[in-house]
């Protein structure tokens, strides 16, 4: 039988292996932790030249505007230009924040342009994200979507949803509201008002019950 020393250089040669694996491990997960920083980084600022855009005023021709200050003719031409540097963001930095919030914001300015079926098909891909407050963003966008092309069914479905599991950037008053919205421009007045008064009872002292209270006649507080 093998005496335990004998085996004492095959265990060295085991435990460097091992230590050699884990090594590279943590110098590959370094290098794609700087990696995804650096492309993180690159979004940023790419983002933030979409927004520049997206901000921008817009000044009827003829009149006079600040030196270096970018202005548009028309809101159309601001969503457009705009529109095309969120594509550009979401497509190459897809899988960062700022691309996600660019697949947003794109699906948005496809709808100011008028390109319904191209800002649904975007604000459905964003409305999957696992990023909950992207997701609800692009879901109050596709309802207001739906309402605009004759899709109320659609429209009230996500509204509903939309309030029974809120978000920081969706909370459940604006959804209720905007629900509450969407039955009067319907005629449903009787339900509209069902939806401003659960809202001054669940949170009277909040600013959507403070709507709530004006679309009910009231004055606010009461």
């Amino acid at each position: 039988m093998k005496s335990g020393p004998l085996y004492i250089p095959q265990n060295r040669r085991f435990l460097l292996t091992v230590l050699g694996v884990v090594v590279a491990a943590a110098l590959v997960g370094s290098m794609v932790a700087a990696v995804y920083w650096h492309r993180s980084n690159e979004a940023s600022v790419a983002l933030a030249e979409g927004m520049r855009t997206y901000g921008s005023q817009v000044v009827p021709p003829g009149q006079p505007t600040p030196a270096g200050t970018k202005t548009f003719s028309s809101n159309a031409d601001k969503a457009r230009e705009a529109n095309a540097q969120f594509s550009a963001v979401a497509a190459k930095f897809g899988m960062t924040p700022s691309g996600r919030n660019a697949l947003y914001l794109q699906g948005v300015t496809a709808l100011q342009m008028g390109q319904t079926a191209t800002a649904e098909t975007v604000l459905k891909k964003s409305a999957g994200s696992w990023n909950g407050d992207i997701a609800s963003l692009s879901k109050l966008s596709l309802a207001g979507l739906y309402h605009g092309t004759g899709r109320d069914a659609d429209a009230i479905d996500l509204l509903q949803k939309l309030a029974d599991k809120p978000t920081v950037t969706v909370p459940k008053g604006l959804a209720q509201l905007m629900l509450a919205d969407l039955y009067t421009s319907e005629g449903k007045k009787d339900q509209a008002r069902k939806i401003y008064a659960a809202i001054k009872d669940k949170d009277p002292k909040s600013a959507a019950a403070e709507i709530a209270s004006q679309n009910l006649g009231e004055t606010p507080g009461r």
